[in-house]
C-alpha cells in the first residue's frame, strides 16, 4: 500500500494536479468536457510555474556555485536535500494508514461543519507526515508518530481557512487558500507579527515600497520587468560574474517577474470554473444551520503565491543574506546551498503577512531565514536520528532546512534537544 501511495505522489504535481481537480469536477457534477478542460488549465498553468521557477533557478545557479565556493571547512554538516527526507518518512509504518486517515478526517470534517477547506494539496502531505516521522524515530512508538500526523492534518485545516481571506484579498485567487503547512504555519505569522511591530515603531512606519506605488511613481523604471533586470544584474555584480553573466541574471529574473503572473492567470481560468462548481455543490447539498449554502474553499499548493512581484524580489535579494547569516552563527556547521532554491517557496507567506511592502518582507524574511538557518544547523543531531530511523544509510550529520521552515518540525526537534 505503502509503494503504491508513494508511486503515484511521485508522478508529480503537475501530473497529478489537473488528474485530482478533474475528478473533484466531476463530483461537483459539472459536465465531463468541463472538468477535462478545468483540470487541464489547472495543471499547464502549474507545470507552467514550474518551468519558469526552474528559469530563476537556472538564472541565479552562477550565484549560488560562487557562494558555494567561498564556504570554508568548518561546514561539515551534509545538506540531503528535502526529497530524500520526504523519502524517509514514506518509511515510516504508519505512512499508508496516515495519508488515508487525512483525506478521510478532511471529507468528514467538512460534512460536520467544522472546516469549509477541502485540501487537495496532497503530494504536500509530506509536511504533516515528516514531523509525525521525526516523533516516531525520536520516540520508537508508531502510534505517537501517526497521532502528530492526523493532528497536523486537523490544525491545518483550521489554519488555512484562517489565512483564506487574505489570501484571497491579496493574491486576488477567489475560493482558493493556501494549505501548504510549513509555510502557513510558521512563516506567515511571522510576515504578520513584523508587519504589527514595524506599524508600531515611528519612521519605519513610514516606509511604504509597495510594488504597485514604486511603479506609480517610477512608471517604467517601477515595472516588474525592470525591477527583475535591475536585480538580477546586482546579484550578478555581487556575485562576480562576467558582464555576459551579469547581463543573462539580469534577463533572467526580469523574465521570471514578468511571466510567473502569467502562469497563475492560466491555472485562475481553471479554478474559476472548480470555485463555481464547488459552490454550486455546496449549496444544493451541504446546507449551514441557517439553511444558507456554504462556501468550500479549496487548499491549494504554496505555488499558487509564487507570481507575486514583492516575493520574488524580495526571494533574490535575500539570497546573499542567507549566505552571509551562515557565517555569522556561532558554531554553524550548516552551509545553506541547498536552501537558496528553497526561499522562493519561503517568502509569498511573508510578503502576504507584511501585504506585500517590500521593506517589511525584506526584514522579516530576513529574520525567518536567520531562524531557520539556525534550526537547520542545531537540529542536525535529531535529522540523522530520523533518516537512519527510516532504513535510510547516511554518513556523518545530515540535515535539511526542513528542519528550520517547518514549525512542528522545530517544536519536536526542540523538545528532543533540551530534554533528550
Amino acid at each position: 500500500m505503502v509503494d503504491f501511495l508513494k508511486s503515484i505522489m511521485d508522478v508529480g504535481a503537475a501530473v497529478l494536479l489537473p488528474v485530482v481537480m478533474t475528478i473533484l469536477c466531476l463530483v461537483f457534477r459539472m459536465s465531463l468536457g468541463k472538468s477535462i478542460k478545468a483540470g487541464l488549465m489547472i495543471g499547464i498553468g502549474f507545470a507552467g510555474l514550474v518551468l519558469v521557477i526552474g528559469a530563476m533557478m537556472a538564472a541565479v545557479s552562477p550565484a549560488i556555485e560562487y557562494y558555494k565556493g567561498i564556504q570554508g571547512g568548518g561546514f561539515t554538516t551534509v545538506d540531503v536535500g528535502w526529497a530524500a527526507v520526504g523519502a524517509a518518512s514514506w518509511a515510516a509504518p504508519f505512512a499508508a494508514p496516515a495519508i488515508l486517515g487525512i483525506v478521510l478526517i478532511n471529507i468528514v470534517m467538512i460534512v460536520l461543519g467544522w472546516t469549509n477547506v477541502l485540501n487537495v494539496d496532497i503530494w504536500n502531505f509530506i509536511h504533516f507526515l515528516i514531523p509525525g516521522t521525526l516523533a516516531y524515530a525520536l520516540t520508537g512508538k508508531a502510534w505517537i508518530g501517526l497521532l502528530v500526523v492526523l493532528g497536523l492534518s486537523v490544525v491545518n485545516l483550521f489554519i488555512a481557512q484562517k489565512v483564506a481571506p487574505s489570501w484571497q484579498e491579496y493574491y486576488g485567487i477567489e475560493g482558493t487558500t493556501c494549505s501548504t503547512l510549513s509555510y502557513i504555519s510558521f512563516a506567515w505569522p511571522v510576515g504578520v507579527a513584523f508587519n504589527w511591530l514595524i506599524d508600531r515603531i515611528p519612521g519605519l512606519r513610514k516606509i511604504d515600497l509597495s510594488m504597485e506605488k514604486i511603479s506609480d511613481k517610477l512608471g517604467f523604471f517601477g515595472d516588474p520587468a525592470f525591477i527583475g533586470l535591475i536585480v538580477g544584474v546586482f546579484l550578478g555584480l555581487l556575485t562576480r560574474q562576467p558582464w555576459q553573466g551579469v547581463l543573462s541574471m539580469g534577463m533572467g529574473i526580469a523574465t521570471v517577474l514578468v511571466l510567473l503572473p502569467r502562469m497563475v492567470s492560466v491555472m485562475m481560468e481553471g479554478l474559476t470554473a472548480v470555485g463555481a462548481g464547488a459552490q454550486a455543490f455546496m449549496k444544493k447539498h451541504l446546507k449551514s444551520k441557517d439553511g444558507k449554502g456554504r462556501e468550500l474553499v479549496i487548499g491549494m499548493d504554496i505555488a499558487l503565491g509564487l507570481g507575486d512581484p514583492t516575493a520574488v524580489t524580495a526571494t533574490v535579494l535575500l539570497i546573499p543574506m542567507a549566505i552571509l547569516f551562515a557565517f555569522l552563527i556561532p558554531g554553524m556547521t550548516y552551509f545553506p546551498v541547498g536552501m537558496l532554491t528553497g526561499i522562493v517557496y519561503m517568502v509569498p507567506l511573508i510578503a502576504l503577512g507584511c501585504r506585500g511592502n517590500l521593506f517589511r518582507t525584506l526584514v522579516a524574511g530576513s529574520f525567518f531565514l536567520l531562524f531557520v538557518e539556525w534550526m537547520t544547523h542545531l537540529l542536525a543531531p535529531e535529522a540523522t536520528m530520523m533518516m537512519k530511523a527510516t532504513g535510510v544509510p547516511v554518513d556523518g550529520t545530515v540535515t535539511d532546512t526542513f528542519f528550520g521552515y517547518n514549525l512542528p518540525n522545530v517544536i519536536i526537534g526542540l523538545l528532543n534537544h533540551i530534554m533528550g
